[in-house]
């Protein structure tokens, strides 16, 4: 079986030019559904019960629902409502591209809460506790207590969701955005080479989830904490000394 390098370069070329929109649609999702979480987080753990339950069905509602059908609904479902269409909303949710960024930072927010949440709840009491008998407080003890271990705890959680997300972009063709697998189904509809369409399409998802795994994990290498610098041949030495003493 001779392999087509010809249509295959082709085909990767095409899809590489829509390359651009999938990360638009990636980076914006992640940037808003960020922002957004940690706003759910601190509706989570505020002091206002109305607050905290208004967070726990929005976490409910956009992690127990489809991300096709929440996407479907704000694309195709909205339009129908004509104060909608008047409103002045409907520049932005006329557009299939804002509309499939609005769900996927939505449907996110709901998952990277809870991560957020589950980074927050294992920071030690003890720990806050001694930081503020040493007289932190506010901003300064979230700085240097709270939020670098909170970090270190979600981000590998935090990292699959991110790469969940990519994956999720494809979904954005079913509103007619052409990204990389909105461009994959048009070559498809158009020569009917779904195998090689489709390889080609897997590689560009593989190597673009490839990079941001290990950018992420480089984050999280660089958050982790590390003995410091020789600091085993200093326990050496103390134990050689007390064998002496």
């Amino acid at each position: 079986m001779l392999i087509d390098t010809v249509f295959l370069s082709s085909t990767l070329l095409q899809l590489l030019q829509a390359l651009p929109m999938t990360l638009a649609l990636f980076s914006a999702s992640v940037i808003i559904g960020t922002l957004l979480a940690m706003l759910v987080v601190w509706l989570r753990v505020c002091h206002v019960a109305a607050l905290r339950h208004v967070a726990r069905g929005y976490v409910f509602l956009f992690r127990g629902s489809p991300l096709l059908i929440q996407m479907f609904l704000m694309y195709y479902g909205l339009s129908q409502f004509q104060a909608v269409r008047q409103s002045l909303f409907w520049p932005v949710l006329r557009e299939p591209v804002t509309c499939a960024v609005i769900a996927l930072a939505l449907c996110t927010a709901g998952y990277m809460a809870e991560i957020f949440r589950g980074g927050l709840l294992a920071v030690p009491p003890q720990q806050v506790e001694a930081a503020r008998a040493t007289g932190m407080s506010g901003w300064l003890l979230a700085r240097r207590i709270i939020i670098p271990i909170a970090l270190r705890s979600c981000l590998p959680a935090y990292s699959t969701e991110v790469i969940l997300m990519v994956k999720a972009t494809s979904l954005a063709s079913l509103v007619t955005v052409y990204e990389v697998s909105g461009v994959a189904q048009r070559i498809i509809s158009e020569t009917y080479r779904t195998m090689e369409v489709f390889l080609c399409a897997a590689l560009i998802y593989l190597l673009l989830n490839f990079l941001i795994v290990r950018t992420l994990a480089l984050i999280e290498w660089r958050l982790s904490p590390r003995p410091p610098a020789g600091g085993r041949p200093t326990i050496k030495k103390y134990a050689l000394g007390m064998r002496r003493g």
